[in-house]
């Protein structure tokens, strides 16, 4: 059994079953990444992976403990390369952080850019996604962190540790009638058509739990998976939109104007996950301490060691862990 036949089967699986998608990723040939998994299979005595006139159907079901524990050991072995080189260099290295629109685009540029003041051998990398996107990156390896909202799937190899609330409010185009309401209520703001996001993110999933539970059932006309985005057809007269209040800039959005909403609506929670097994070099836990000073690298250690109680409590009760 070699560890280049435990990577072909995770790349297979995470390039959606197609090995030519995996051979090119991994910069070898088809039959190469073929005959290795068969040889794998033959060592094992079963197949990893279900398949119908040579074609890769999914995962059998001892296949999806050998992708498990696949994953662990390639996290390990890369673990065991960063620990070598954090003794050769301390402060050099790469750090690929997966986000969502939010995050990245109104949150980490400043953080980042203190962050690489500090650190300006550290290779940066910024990826793009939705929450359980974003999360199938640290899984997987093509990411250190990710950072974003709530998942729709469980991640039982990472752990999560909410690291800001973001309050929300109502956007519209100035001169729009919502915003002379004198008290914003669900009811009001279910009057008009919605701009919201996506429904693989989380913001959805509870605000619309808010207006299910006072029987309002509010017209939601887009499916939009960025606040730019959503601001733009608001800005058109389409309807208004809920959005993360960090997202709206008076100056830079001079057509909108906005309400807030904590009222009515919780707060955003944005988290950080990281892989359980994972190996981190000194900067990540300085780059997350950047991101929220509550959680220090004496306390994300503890909270990756499962030593929550006996690490210091953080001065915000809304900073938590919580398992996927």
């Amino acid at each position: 059994m070699k560890l280049q036949q435990l990577r072909y089967v995770v790349e297979v699986f995470r390039h959606g079953n197609h090995l030519s998608a995996a051979a090119d990723y991994l910069n070898t040939s088809q039959p190469g990444v073929s005959k290795q998994i068969q040889l794998l299979e033959a060592e094992l005595g079963f197949a990893v992976f279900q398949r119908k006139r040579n074609r890769i159907l999914g995962l059998t079901e001892p296949g999806r403990r050998i992708m498990e524990i696949a994953r662990r050991v390639i996290s390990d072995v890369d673990g065991l390369k960063a620990v070598r080189d954090d003794f050769a260099t301390q402060s050099q290295g790469s750090l690929t952080i997966a986000t969502t629109h939010t995050p990245a685009r109104y949150i980490l540029p400043e953080i980042i850019e203190k962050f690489a003041r500090r650190y300006p051998l550290v290779k940066l990398g910024l990826r793009q996604g939705n929450p359980t996107q974003i999360c199938e990156m640290v899984e997987t390896g093509n990411a250190d962190i990710a950072i974003g909202t709530e998942t729709s799937q469980p991640f039982p190899n990472l752990m999560r540790v909410a690291c800001m609330e973001l309050s929300r409010c109502v956007v519209a185009k100035r001169g729009h009638p919502i915003l002379r309401a004198k008290q914003i209520t669900l009811a009001e703001i279910a009057k008009y058509p919605i701009i919201t996001h996506d429904p693989a993110f989380s913001g959805r999933w509870r605000f619309m739990e808010a207006f299910k539970k006072q029987g309002l059932k509010p017209k939601f006309i887009f499916g939009i998976v960025d606040a730019d985005v959503s601001k733009a057809y608001v800005e058109r007269g389409f309807g208004i939109a809920i959005l993360s209040a960090v997202s709206v800039d008076p100056k830079r959005d001079s057509g909108l104007s906005a309400r807030d909403v904590s009222h009515l609506l919780e707060p955003n929670t944005t988290y950080i996950s990281l892989r359980k097994s994972g190996y981190f070099r000194q900067f990540i836990f300085d780059f997350i301490n950047c991101l929220s000073p509550e959680l220090t690298p004496d306390r994300v250690v503890s909270l990756l060691n499962g030593n929550l109680k006996k690490s210091a409590k953080p001065k915000s009760e809304r900073t938590r862990i919580e398992s996927h």
